[in-house]
């Protein structure tokens, strides 16, 4: 490599002996192009975020090489491991992600863990640009007693479970239980709910994972709580997921009319348009009397499913002998301020609600990746500005670690096609390290000399191929491999 100080050295002291003076002179001008216009970019996580980060530098720069690095050993992050298995259409954007990957200018390392296997500055060494986009990798807790009993699961690791994540394959949920409570009202909470309630024979066409699909058959659950701490004009899942719980097959709905009063006259004062169509679907379930084909639909139903306003949980409650769930405290809630500020208070009164099963669903968190990263813990984001993290040049962010987990994966794909934007700004604005940067040849001699085995995105093309075969025969779009020794064994690591 040329030493630094070649941009200072007169033109009369530029080594003449090999070349003639014009064609060094050429040279050199060749090099500082091609130093300036390839630019080495590296990505931490492959979930939407960190692909449609990707996507936007190849495409809006000629030359830009992206890597982007994994700690599983297979790509697509929460599309993958978050979307539920009966919305297959959602996962579509796998086919956009891959025409990514497969770009000559992309490459995919997976089964690399950043802040472990390899640190955050190292990568800022070997990379012109480095880009977090590992999300939110860790569940809120609810931090009230009893939430560690056996029974009170993260409805994080609940979705891992079902989705096939690696690290959630060995939870074994006990469905024995009559009753099931869900604690908050997104669209998570919502997606569990609907799992556990929907029939087993539903499930099977999907890409669930067969220990899952053979827990819920063995299922007990027949009622569903879902509880929030507000109101019905605050619930945070869309209408879609509404939609399908309503009309779900084999359950009813139970909805006190109660919760609704003077909803209507709110809805047209202070509810923007698509908040005023939810709430207007929510508010005919609660209290239209249905018609008869949905009431026949309803009456044999085994299967029931509800929700609870202006609760807030102060309690898990054990069992008898201490070892398990056996209902949740309650406390009764009302309503202050006014629109974002609207907050929950408690009135002192506390309700228990029996159950055999809580599953968690108040909020997904980002960690820190690596000391030399600024976090904040109590937003649990990267302190940024417009996506880059603040006084760390060259150092940048998107997603879920971003802004907080938020929003759906177009809403992600926005966010990170401005911090796309704002990276290339700064290359073009020379605020990024000028002259060459070894990108992943240097982390690939790091990752061997600490006995790290990289899975690229040919591989995990094999791991997917040996996926769609196991699930041919019973019918389904795949089966999930789940222990990455087998995985990397399938390699022949």
């Amino acid at each position: 490599m040329a030493p630094r100080c070649w941009r200072w050295w007169p033109w009369s002291a530029w080594p003449r002996t090999r070349l003639p003076p014009s064609e060094s002179t050429q040279s050199f001008r060749q090099q500082l192009s091609t130093q300036e216009q390839t630019p080495q970019i590296c990505v931490v996580g492959s979930g939407p975020a960190g692909f449609y980060t990707a996507q936007h530098l190849l495409k809006h720069h000629p030359r830009a090489h992206v890597d982007i690095y994994e700690k599983q050993l297979v790509p697509f992050g929460l599309v993958r491991f978050g979307v539920a298995p009966d919305h297959p259409e959602v996962k579509n954007v796998i086919n956009t992600f891959t025409r990514t990957a497969h770009s000559d200018r992309c490459a995919f390392h997976g089964n690399v863990v950043v802040g472990r296997d390899v640190t955050v500055q190292e990568l800022r060494d070997a990379y012109h640009a480095v880009v977090l986009s590992y999300g939110a990798e860790d569940h809120r807790g609810l931090e009230i007693p009893g939430e560690e009993l056996p029974g009170v699961l993260s409805a994080r690791a609940f979705v891992g479970w079902y989705n096939g994540l690696p690290e959630n394959r060995k939870m074994a949920p006990d469905l024995s239980c009559d009753t099931a409570v869900v604690l908050g009202q997104g669209n998570v909470a919502l997606d569990v709910a609907r799992i556990l309630l929907t029939p087993p024979e539903y499930l099977e066409k999907t890409d669930i994972t067969e220990a899952a699909l053979g827990a819920l058959r063995q299922s007990q659950v027949k009622t569903v709580w879902i509880v929030g701490r507000r109101g019905p004009l605050q619930v945070a899942f869309t209408i879609k997921e509404l939609r399908e719980m309503i009309q779900l097959p084999g359950t009813r709905p139970i909805l006190d009319p109660a919760d609704f009063l003077g909803l209507q006259d709110r809805i047209k004062a202070e509810a923007p348009r698509p908040r005023k169509r939810l709430m207007e679907l929510l508010l005919r379930a609660a209290v239209e009397k249905p018609g008869v084909a949905e009431a026949a639909r309803r009456a044999p139903a085994p299967r029931a499913w509800g929700l609870r306003f202006l609760r807030s949980p102060q309690r898990v409650l054990p069992s008898p002998d201490g070892r398990r769930v056996a209902g949740i405290r309650l406390a009764v809630t009302r309503l202050e301020g006014v629109g974002e500020a609207t907050r929950a208070v408690p009135t002192g009164d506390l309700e228990d609600l029996p159950c055999g099963l809580v599953l968690s669903s108040i909020g997904y968190k980002s960690c820190p990746i690596d000391p030399s990263v600024p976090f904040d813990p109590k937003l649990g984001v990267i302190p940024n500005m417009e996506g880059r993290v603040v006084d760390v040049p060259g150092l940048y962010c998107s997603g879920w670690v971003k802004r907080g987990p938020t929003g759906v994966i177009t809403t992600t794909m926005t966010d990170s096609f401005v911090t796309g934007q704002i990276l290339l700004q700064d290359l073009k604005a020379g605020l990024l390290p000028s002259g060459p940067r070894p990108g992943y040849a240097a982390i690939k001699a790091l990752l061997g000399s600490r006995g790290v085995w990289p899975v690229s995105f040919s591989d995990w093309e094999k791991l997917d191929a040996e996926e769609v075969s196991r699930g041919q025969g019973a019918g389904k779009p795949r089966e999930k491999l789940l222990d990455p020794q087998e995985m990397l064994r399938l390699l022949g690591r």
